[in-house]
């Protein structure tokens, strides 16, 4: 993921004349062409905390220090490669942008590879009232748009992907007011106050984007032993179970999560079969946690019927996360 704030392509903002009365707030759509809570997610939020500290609009811990934008994961790698259009979030015109840049994860090629490019391949788009957005990490080669072209709130800009500064597939998304970048879910927030100021999402994108935390982002059944990896990159999706695999094993992986959170995940299935895993707690605030329960295949193979999948998260006591999922042998 982004680990510092995302540079602009290029970018310079001047004023002349005299001074207008401010524009109405722009109104902001959905920059992915994906069902929020469902084929994509906020991975992160802009930081609010004005000290060494992070904090969401909501004082929460979907943030981390600095963080100028917002971040829209997708679930997995093989979603990218599949492909997940990154849409313009209101009408503009193109005013700076870049491809070229390879998708490949920071941790691997190190900072100091993308620096003066954090943002990876990505579309600036100014709109009137001296606004802009910025779509950071698309895909390389998916950038479909050119220089100076009028563009449409929900018109392709290009695809979501791992360039830049970025160590999963996301788009960061920057908004900015007349030079300064801006949080779209709390808008004239006073600097360091929880839950203040205004969105600028329109109403339809602002019901998805409801602020969820925790959140559970890849869930299901697999035959065996499962990596953040193995999530990561879709291989789970390969590996369902059949009536011969040697183990059936529920995973989850979930994304905002904060420290003293307990986790637990259960799976029970046909026979009384019954894994109740060691609930665990979290040590401090994590971007994203995955845990996996299972059994080994028993000598007279799997029975026929149902599997279910159970994954809980309490916070300070309170139940805040109760999912169930299945799967029909």
């Amino acid at each position: 993921m982004s680990r510092r704030s995302v540079a602009p392509l290029v970018l310079a903002v001047g004023l002349a004349g005299p001074a207008l009365a401010a524009p109405p707030p722009i109104r902001l759509h959905l920059p992915l062409a994906c069902q929020p809570g469902q084929t994509c997610f906020i991975q992160q939020y802009f930081d609010h905390d004005p000290g060494p500290g992070a904090k969401d609009y909501r004082c929460g811990s979907m943030t981390y220090q600095g963080h100028d934008g917002t971040d829209f994961r997708i679930p997995t790698m093989a979603a990218q490669r599949a492909g997940v259009a990154v849409l313009a979030a209101a009408d503009g015109t193109v005013t700076a942008l870049r491809d070229g840049m390879a998708d490949i994860s920071v941790a691997v090629t190190g900072s100091a590879a993308v620096a003066g490019r954090e943002c990876g391949n990505g579309v600036i788009l100014s709109h009137p009232g001296g606004w802009q957005t910025q779509y950071c990490h698309m895909a390389k080669g998916s950038v479909r748009v050119t220089k100076d072209q009028a563009v449409k709130a929900g018109q392709a800009l290009g695809q979501v992907g791992e360039s830049g500064d970025a160590a999963f597939p996301h788009l960061h998304l920057n908004v900015i007011e007349n030079g300064a970048k801006v949080d779209p879910f709390a808008f004239g927030a006073p600097v360091g106050a929880c839950r203040a100021g205004a969105s600028l999402w329109a109403p339809e994108a602002a019901r998805a984007l409801a602020y969820t935390s925790p959140e559970l982002i890849n869930r299901g059944f697999t035959d065996g032993a499962v990596s953040m990896d193995d999530i990561e990159e879709g291989r789970t999706q390969a590996r369902a179970p059949t009536s011969a695999s040697p183990a059936i094993v529920a995973f989850v992986r979930a994304i905002g999560l904060s420290g003293g959170d307990v986790l637990a995940l259960q799976m029970t299935g046909p026979g009384g079969l019954a894994v109740n895993g060691a609930p665990q707690t979290l040590d401090r605030d994590k971007a994203q946690w995955m845990m996996f329960s299972g059994s080994k295949r028993p000598a007279g193979g799997w029975p026929r019927g149902v599997y279910r999948g159970r994954f809980t998260v309490r916070r300070a006591g309170v139940l805040v996360l109760d999912q169930g999922f299945e799967l029909r042998l």
